[in-house]
């Protein structure tokens, strides 16, 4: 299949594949939108390469993944935004089961911090060098992770504490 790449995008694949050569494993379109993927260990240069290069500097949103496979299981995707030219394109990087963690992008977008913690408190991905790694919707001592595939639909009986369902009676 060929891509139909548009001249901000063309210009995106051609500076990763001139600078980053050996980071980009895969351009792929899919709903209209373009998917980079590139390896994990130098995703903060190649974000920091499409912010100050290609403008990119709007970060819509980082989203975590659980492919629930044995090799890479996670992925991060951080979806950011031309505002000059209206362009998205999405960059993936996948993250082993075992020790989960990337570094953080909070020194190109503070807004990243948010979306950080949402994905460490929902798949347990930890972000290196993140100012305020807290868990954002669960208690710190809770264990686990519920957007992980082997969390169970109805929650881990007992393990968190939940208010009682029937109003006390005088």
């Amino acid at each position: 299949m060929s891509l139909e790449l548009n001249k901000t995008e063309q210009g995106v694949v051609d500076g990763l594949s001139s600078d980053f050569s050996e980071d980009l494993i895969d351009v792929y379109q899919s709903c209209d939108h373009t998917y980079i993927r590139v390896e994990a260990e130098n995703i903060i240069q190649i974000l920091k390469f499409l912010k100050e290069k290609h403008h990119f500097i709007f970060l819509c949103d980082i989203i975590g993944t659980d492919r629930y496979t044995s090799d890479e299981r996670f992925e991060v995707i951080y979806n950011i935004m031309n505002l000059r030219t209206q362009d998205r394109i999405f960059v993936k990087i996948r993250v082993e089961e075992e020790n989960p963690h990337v570094p953080t992008a909070t020194s190109l977008w503070t807004s990243a911090g948010w979306f950080e913690r949402e994905i460490y408190d929902m798949y347990g991905v930890r972000f290196e060098g993140h100012p305020d790694h807290r868990r954002m919707y669960m208690p710190e001592d809770f264990e686990y992770f519920p957007l992980r595939k082997e969390f169970p639909l109805l929650g881990i009986p007992g393990s968190i504490e939940l208010p009682n369902t029937t109003p006390d009676t005088e």
